[in-house]
């Protein structure tokens, strides 16, 4: 999950700087909750702290709530435990994690951060799972309204996402722009790997058109899988949906009702697999939702221009996904409607004329790691009157990577 290998990576570096760091997380696996894992222990300098909770599936809404009402309630016994920390940093999934760190730090003192992964309940309105107008929603807008105007800093993703949290009250000075960056210390091309995993899951002398990652409402994947089933005949395309995710059901249903063989549905990569599954393809596909923009931020995007394989962007003019083909050279980003299924068709068939295209681009390096941690560190580090905090932070997630 991006959400966790990006805390992953800063709750490593605060640890390597010499802060003493807590992890606050679920005790089990984002795609398969029946994995357990310790309820303590300490990994490479952090102290990790997994909270059990319910796993009833994720197909119906009831389910999802009590799954993350479970985890929210014993999360909230579970840091009345805990001593004071300097820093507290709250991300947002489950939603109302970020009202328990508000709390948290109300009741035992230290600095309170919001880093905004996702924004909900918008999310959930935009995407039909609540009214905008009921009483649940008018809550969680209160709940969040809360925890933002409490937040010494809130980090967002991008300008888009700034823009939302800017119009629920939030001054300017009081938001900061923080991009998820590429685990690019970890994720590369790998040619060797790319041949190994195209021989494993017969690719070898296929054009492969790759979308990896959640498969979510957010990021809707009709106009991919409708130039899927267009391109079914060509023998040298194959599409590969790697991931998982509550969409991941539709997929395979339009794969049995066409009755397609071009489309490959493979599981989420473990990260020591992701440079060999990404490297793989020749021509990722970003997705983004019309209505999404500035409530979910595809972080998968940093990844594949750490591989430097061109990638096809299916979505709205206006969204941080846009600024990057913008940034780029037309041989390495396509760009399509949604329902333009035409436009699509005819990107993969000129990225396929181009053959195996790789290139390295100047805006690659803007979203390394080694360019954006520094930048939230800094955030985290100073204090207001110039002090640096050395008991940094516990940090709440319901899934880390750690």
């Amino acid at each position: 999950m991006a959400t966790g290998q990006q805390l992953t990576s800063l709750a490593k570096e605060l640890a390597e700087r010499g802060h003493r760091v807590t992890v606050l997380t679920s005790d089990r696996g984002y795609d398969d909750p029946s994995l357990r894992f310790q309820r303590r222990e300490s990994w490479q300098g952090i102290t990790i702290i997994r909270i059990p909770s319910v796993a009833l599936g994720k197909t119906k809404k009831w389910q999802r709530a009590l799954n993350f009402g479970s985890f929210l309630v014993l999360c909230a016994f579970r840091l009345l435990l805990l001593p004071r920390y300097d820093v507290v940093v709250a991300l947002t999934s489950p939603p109302l994690i970020s009202l328990i760190g508000t709390l948290f730090v109300k009741l035992k003192g230290g600095r309170f951060f919001l880093w905004m992964m996702d924004l909900n309940p918008d999310e959930a309105i935009v995407a039909g799972w609540l009214k905008a107008d009921s009483t649940p929603a008018r809550v969680l807008q209160r709940l969040l309204r809360f925890s933002l105007r409490n937040a010494e800093r809130v980090i967002v993703l991008d300008r888009f996402m700034k823009e939302r949290v800017r119009g629920k009250g939030v001054p300017e000075e009081q938001i900061a722009i923080v991009p998820p960056w590429a685990l690019d210390d970890t994720i590369q091309f790998d040619e060797a790997g790319r041949r190994t995993f195209r021989t494993q899951q017969e690719l070898t002398d296929k054009f492969v058109v790759m979308y990896s990652g959640n498969h979510s409402p957010c990021h809707p994947l009709d106009t991919l899988l409708e130039a899927a089933q267009s391109l079914s005949k060509s023998a040298d395309i194959v599409f590969c949906f790697v991931g998982g995710g509550s969409e991941q059901a539709k997929v395979q249903a339009f794969i049995a009702l066409h009755s397609l063989r071009n489309i490959r549905c493979l599981p989420y990569q473990p990260l020591e697999n992701l440079s060999a599954s990404l490297s793989a393809a020749d021509l990722h596909v970003i997705v983004m939702g019309e209505s999404f923009p500035g409530i979910v931020h595809p972080c998968k995007i940093y990844n594949i221009l750490s591989v430097g394989t061109p990638f096809l962007y299916i979505g709205p003019d206006e969204s941080p996904i846009a600024d990057i083909v913008a940034e780029s050279n037309r041989r390495q980003a396509y760009a399509a409607s949604h329902g333009d299924v035409q436009t699509v068709v005819q990107c993969i068939g000129q990225a396929r004329s181009h053959g195996s295209y790789r290139t390295r681009q100047s805006h690659e390096q803007k979203y390394s790691k080694g360019q954006i941690l520094p930048k939230l560190l800094e955030l985290f580090e100073s204090e207001p009157n110039g002090a640096s905090s050395e008991n940094v932070a516990t940090m709440m997630a319901k899934h880390a990577k750690a």
